[in-house]
């Protein structure tokens, strides 16, 4: 799959599955814009990308802000004067639950990141990607499609949100020959524990538990199926949705 001279933007780059996709693109020629909040994470997905491929190039920039996510595009086109893929990776949540009277906070918070910022930077994207006939991939959960745990329930709306404006758009963009998909991972080994859940208690071990699989993904899987999206092997897939879950949907209880 190369992507030799085309153009990639990954937000939410600086770690996870963000940026394994990123380190993935880059193997495969891409010239890659890697984004996100954490200059020395950045720094360290820069360096993986640069002994990888190309070396990238960094915004940091935090997309729940306007005069950012506008940035990243100005920064991408003056560096390099196209956009052949946008994936959508960056995302937050914050532990809430109705009856502690904190859940509108936290929804806002959530979906200024996961839903807001996605459509923005899309509308941003688009007049470049409709030139290049180049590709959206979006980076939802199986969160959006049963809820998996509570305190989690913006999350798991902003998901279910991103799910119905990728098929949305993706109808919206296919006459101008602009793919749009999903991803959407199950329990996947990155620092989303530890930044967003608030339960101390529970680990990747005990997450394995709850699948059916026994196991937790690696970001690396997710990221080949990010790739195999924005590929030309995908030229006839649109509005779809791609689970990798270790059969999460099938049985997931916490």
């Amino acid at each position: 799959m190369s992507f030799s001279n085309k153009v990639v933007i990954v937000t939410g780059a600086s770690s996870g599955i963000g940026a394994a996709t990123a380190v993935q693109f880059a193997k495969e020629g891409a010239k890659v814009v890697i984004v996100g909040r954490n200059e020395s994470k950045l720094k360290n997905v820069a360096e993986q990308c640069a002994r990888s491929g190309n070396k990238p190039l960094v915004v940091k920039a935090d997309v729940s802000n306007d005069d950012e996510v506008k940035r990243i595009v100005t920064e991408t086109i003056n560096e390099f004067g196209q956009i052949d893929v946008l994936v959508n990776n960056a995302g937050m949540a914050f532990y809430s639950n109705i009856l502690s009277g904190n859940i509108l906070e936290a929804y806002d918070k959530t979906l200024a990141v996961n839903m807001r910022a996605v459509v923005l930077l899309t509308s941003l994207a688009v007049p470049h990607l409709v030139k290049t006939k180049g590709n959206i991939v979006n980076i939802s959960s199986i969160a959006g499609k049963k809820t998996t745990m509570p305190g989690l329930l913006p999350y798991e709306i902003s998901k279910a949100a991103l799910d119905h404006f990728t098929r949305g758009a993706a109808l919206e963009l296919a006459p101008s020959g602009v793919r749009v998909n999903t991803v959407s991972p199950g329990p996947v080994r990155t620092d989303f524990i530890d930044n967003n859940t608030g339960n101390s208690e529970m680990t990747w071990d005990s997450v394995s538990d709850t699948v059916p699989l026994k196991r937790v993904s690696e970001p690396e899987e997710i990221g080949e199926i990010i790739l195999y999206l924005a590929s030309e092997k995908a030229k006839g897939v649109t509005g779809s949705d791609f689970v990798s879950d270790n059969g999460g949907l099938l049985q997931f209880k916490v």
